[in-house]
């Protein structure tokens, strides 16, 4: 048999946080959770006007959630999408039809399922199954999911471009931690890597949509003409990678240490998510727009709020890379900095960096 996951064992496994301790995704993900929000009219609307419901031939449904990480947000998410395709089905005078609905749960194999399964809403209205594996590779059968859902999980990368450690590199990335702020060689190289990345999972996913299917993806974005340094993300970036520097300085870390450590995470643009869309050629573009994901926050987010989000997202790699002992002291950092320089991330752009995107399975004859 085929074993199309090749390229999924090849990604660095980096989950958020797992459990329901004070710095899990679970209790630090409500950023994420008001970003979804921004976007539940337009996922209501895209449903409407966009999925044919009567080209699919059986009442039983499969639903998929790729990078669902450990809850609740995913439980929210997928539940407003069965709610609005029911809705689409009345619509069209489908009432007699008893819709039974499938959700796969995906995530890499280290993300925690425990917890993600024993937080499972009691009176859902699916059944439940989860599918550990990387998305930059195939994950189910040829035709099978009728729609599939991704929030803040493409930019993550497959793996840290490698020209970033290479010191005989132009794109040698001393000294810093991304390509916020770097030289255009390293925003290259990111680039790159993304567009490979991103290759394989548009070719996957449209290898396992059935005809007419939809997916839905949100994804953080970097608007025309607003410099990665000016964003929420790219400052947090920037004052993590000074915390390090510092931390050097210091004799906590080697120059070595921070020399060779480089966050595998690019923010696309629309531009960029379009051309890559349409060389597909599997795949219709249905919606693209850009949007602020801050649209629904619930009262003012303070540094805090900022810091343990990210440390949330970002700590396993930081263990990975630095060992487990440095992380306390890497976050307390971040705080401190997020407190300091918190005009600058109050003031960030923030209009237009999550990308809005809606695509559905071509005919073999369009």
């Amino acid at each position: 048999m085929n074993n199309n996951n090749t390229t999924a064992t090849m990604q660095q496994s980096f989950p958020m946080n797992g459990g329901d301790g004070p710095h899990s995704y679970l209790n630090n993900s409500h950023l994420q959770r008001q970003a979804n929000d921004a976007s539940r009219a337009m996922i209501e609307e895209a449903i409407a006007k966009k999925l044919d419901v009567r080209c699919f031939p059986s009442n039983s449904l499969c639903l998929a959630d790729l990078g669902c990480s450990v809850g609740p947000n995913t439980f929210v998410a997928m539940q407003h999408i069965i709610d609005a395709i029911q809705n689409k089905y009345l619509a069209q005078g489908l009432k007699s039809q008893v819709l039974e609905f499938q959700v796969f749960f995906n995530d890499l194999a280290a993300n925690d399922f425990n917890t993600l399964f024993a937080s499972l809403p009691d009176e859902r209205r699916y059944f439940a199954a989860g599918v550990p594996g990387s998305f930059h590779g195939r994950l189910f059968p040829e035709s099978s999911i009728h729609f599939m859902f991704s929030s803040h999980a493409l930019h993550w990368l497959s793996k840290v471009p490698a020209e970033l450690l290479d010191k005989n590199s132009p794109a040698w990335n001393r000294g810093r931690i991304h390509c916020t702020s770097a030289p255009d060689e390293v925003s290259h190289a990111y680039a790159s890597q993304f567009e490979k990345d991103m290759e394989i999972f548009l070719s996957a996913r449209a290898k396992e949509l059935v005809v007419g299917g939809m997916i839905v993806l949100l994804i953080s974005a970097l608007p025309t003409g607003i410099p990665a340094s000016r964003t929420l993300i790219g400052i947090l970036f920037d004052l993590l990678g000074s915390s390090l520097v510092d931390m050097v300085k210091e004799g906590l870390l080697s120059e070595d240490q921070v020399d060779s450590f480089n966050m595998p995470v690019y923010i696309t643009s629309l531009e960029q998510m379009k051309s890559l869309v349409e060389r597909n050629g599997n795949l219709s573009m249905e919606r693209i727009e850009l949007m602020d994901p801050t649209s629904k926050h619930v009262g003012p987010v303070s540094a805090k709020d900022y810091a343990m989000n990210f440390r949330a997202g970002m700590e396993g790699i930081f263990g990975q890379h630095f060992g487990s002992r440095i992380v306390d002291e890497v976050f307390d950092r971040l705080y401190k900095k997020t407190v300091e320089f918190f005009h600058l991330l109050k003031s960030s752009h923030k209009e237009g960096t999550q990308l809005f995107v809606v695509l559905r399975r071509k005919n073999d004859a369009d």
